[in-house]
């Protein structure tokens, strides 16, 4: 006679096997992505092109203010950015984008909630969160191991852009650790917000909402240092500055090497907050889902 309960695992079996899992699920999704992703190295390149439209727009606004107020193109300065800075801006807020941004991934969660997919994650041994996480990094690592060459061709041709060169070394650590968590931050935060959908059926209106917000205060249209005074300091209370203005501010040394640590540590706690929202919400609304059919 057999017995069909499964033997107790120790907490290192499960830690080994939840790795092996998470391992699987990485590879598979990255494996997926560099399979019919081959249209990343010229998507990326043409993203790029907007941006000449905005150096056109701030060389005449920079060009009016020398003509006005006298002086050279190299001397004029808005809030702490001369033209230079503002073409290396713009050039480091699309990386901090790339990393940041989750295209379908709230409005994915609705539809699965909707049209009742999220049943497999409840009778599966596999966490819906967890699982859309590794995807979403196998989606930027196949993103940038393609996409790292028209990066860099473009870089290379703004290098002059780039006046005062390469930061030190830990102003490159904090730029990293600002990508990684605004990264950590753009997955948690939209991912919460597709969990409404299991107390509506549509979260459109919403999202919507969230990208206009994103877009104007996230940095991604132009420095929030040019905001009015009163209004930039709510601004920078608030978590969009970490998915675009952040991470550009650091590398461009506009946040001084002292206040980088205060600065990071508050965007980690940015990140705990959505995490546990996140949770919160999955657990909650797992409580409320009702499924029906075969």
């Amino acid at each position: 006679m057999f017995s069909t309960e499964t033997p107790a695992r120790t907490t290192g079996q499960r830690l080994s096997w939840k790795l092996s899992l998470w391992r699987a699920i990485l590879s598979t999704a990255l494996g997926e992505r560099l399979v019919y992703r081959g249209d990343f190295a010229l998507g990326t390149l043409m993203r790029f092109l907007p941006i000449v439209t905005q150096i056109f727009l701030w060389y005449a606004i920079f060009d009016s203010i020398e003509a006005t107020q006298g002086g050279s193109l190299e001397s004029t300065e808005i809030r702490g950015f001369h033209f230079t800075d503002i073409v290396a801006y713009y050039l480091l807020t699309m990386v901090a984008r790339a990393f940041s941004s989750m295209p379908g991934l709230a409005s994915g969660i609705a539809r699965e909630i909707r049209d009742g997919e999220i049943k497999r994650y409840l009778i599966q041994p596999i966490d819906l969160i967890s699982f859309l996480l590794f995807t979403r990094i196998a989606h930027k690592l196949a993103y940038y191991a393609i996409a790292i060459l028209p990066f860099a061709l473009v870089f290379f041709l703004c290098r002059d852009y780039f006046a005062s060169g390469w930061p030190s070394w830990p102003v490159l650590v904090a730029f990293a650790g600002s990508l990684v968590m605004g990264f950590l931050i753009g997955f948690f935060l939209e991912a919460a917000i597709g969990m409404i959908g299991f107390w509506f059926l549509e979260v459109s209106s919403l999202l919507f909402v969230y990208m206009l917000f994103s877009f104007f205060l996230s940095g991604h249209m132009f420095p929030l240092t040019m905001l009015p005074d009163n209004l930039a300091t709510l601004v920078n209370f608030l978590p969009f500055k970490y998915l675009a203005y952040f991470p550009a501010a650091i590398f461009l040394g506009k946040i001084p090497e002292e206040d980088l640590p205060i600065e990071l540590a508050i965007e980690a706690c940015w990140l705990t907050f959505f995490i546990i929202v996140c949770r919160i919400a999955y657990a909650r609304g797992v409580r409320r889902y009702s499924g029906f059919g075969g």
